[in-house]
């Protein structure tokens, strides 16, 4: 006689329903925080872009005299205060020329002192009859003459100033200084391209992501009703959630991507958000009151529509309709025949019968969360 088949129940993995207030509407996994970051350049750049989705906004500092960098005023990655000094150029050429431009003046305002007294003669001789108009009128314009001399030699002496104020590059922000691109003993022309360090704002730094055009009415309404906040999670990460108001919403739905753009400014007091990190970003745009929250991986689909499986009190599984509200990518809002508290599969459907015994195989791992509300 034939023994009878033994089927083992399939093995599944299961989650835990909560209930509470979900955050619906708009939410961008990955975001990339920009900061103006300023780089002190030798020169005007290539006008070249980098890509649209990783370029951060730059302002350019030309180094607008050349010479050699005599110093470096600052550690690599060193935070600055605005108007810190950051190189030295050497000085000496342009404090020579600043000499040689005040020289000139001295000699310029010698000449114009003695065209304004030769003209104050003349003009007493020329009353008294003594000399021609001819005269007269050749040393009001040697005056004239003397006199923009010593206001060109004033210029002169204003752009040898400033040539040699360049000589001294300062920092035109707050911000945190990546490595130094040219060492000191360099040479640096006033048309080269080279940076020379570029520095980050760090405090505050701006967060920018994109949501679907689809949500601009939601988005829209919830700005006239208070404003949106923006949510930065990085409590998985051993860190903190951050949040701060949406400062900007784009004027224009790009038509590239069908997406609208919007900003958050983060103090980012710790310094922990760093220009071009990838962050989980969230946009609260709407809530649904008492939602009803299960894993992503729990929500499946077949040919009457979507449904989940719950494990029952006995070890079987019931496949039960739902309909999905809102999916953020890691958990999915639904309506439908499950409670708070029930057990859903997250793993292993392939193998689960409708009405069939299961077992929970649960790995080695921290203790399941407990339905929770909010």
């Amino acid at each position: 006689m034939q023994e009878p088949e033994i089927t083992a129940p399939a093995p599944v993995g299961v989650g835990r329903v909560r209930i509470g207030r979900w955050l619906g509407g708009g939410l961008a996994l990955i975001a990339v925080l920009s900061a103006f970051a300023y780089m002190n350049r030798a020169g005007q750049g290539s006008g070249q872009r980098g890509p649209r989705s990783t370029a951060a906004p730059v302002r350019v500092v030309t180094a607008r005299v050349q010479g050699v960098i005599d110093a470096a005023h600052f550690q690599e990655g060193q935070f600055v205060k605005a108007g810190a000094l950051l190189f030295e150029i050497d000085p000496r050429p342009y404090a020579a020329a600043l000499a040689q431009a005040k020289a000139q003046l001295a000699k310029d305002q010698a000449l114009l002192e003695n065209a304004v007294n030769n003209e104050k003669r003349l003009r007493s001789v020329y009353e008294q009859k003594l000399t021609s108009l001819e005269q007269l009128d050749a040393a009001v314009a040697a005056t004239g003459s003397a006199t923009a001399s010593v206001a060109a030699d004033q210029a002169a002496i204003d752009i040898a100033q400033l040539n040699l104020e360049y000589t001294r590059i300062r920092s035109p922000i707050d911000g945190k200084t990546g490595p130094m691109l040219v060492q000191p003993g360099n040479l640096v022309a006033n048309n080269s391209t080279a940076a020379l360090v570029t520095i980050n704002q760090i405090q505050p730094i701006k967060v920018s992501l994109a949501l679907p055009q689809s949500d601009l009415p939601r988005i829209q309404s919830r700005a006239a009703e208070g404003g949106l906040m923006m949510y930065i999670d990085q409590r998985n990460e051993g860190g903190r959630q951050y949040s701060a108001p949406v400062d900007f919403t784009s004027n224009h739905v790009d038509d590239a991507s069908g997406t609208i753009e919007l900003r958050a400014t983060f103090q980012n007091a710790d310094s922990t958000l760093v220009p071009g990190q990838l962050v989980s970003v969230s946009v609260e745009l709407g809530a649904i009151a008492g939602a009803t929250v299960v894993p992503r991986e729990a929500v499946n689909a077949g040919p009457d529509g979507q449904y989940t499986y719950v494990v029952t009190a006995d070890n079987r599984a019931d496949q039960r309709p739902i309909k999905v509200l809102y999916d953020d990518g890691t958990s999915a809002s639904i309506d439908g025949n499950v409670q708070p508290g029930d057990r859903v599969i997250v793993d292993g459907q392939l193998r689960v019968v409708p009405g069939v015994g299961v077992y929970v195989d649960t790995p080695k791992r921290g203790p399941e969360s407990a339905a929770s509300t909010p």
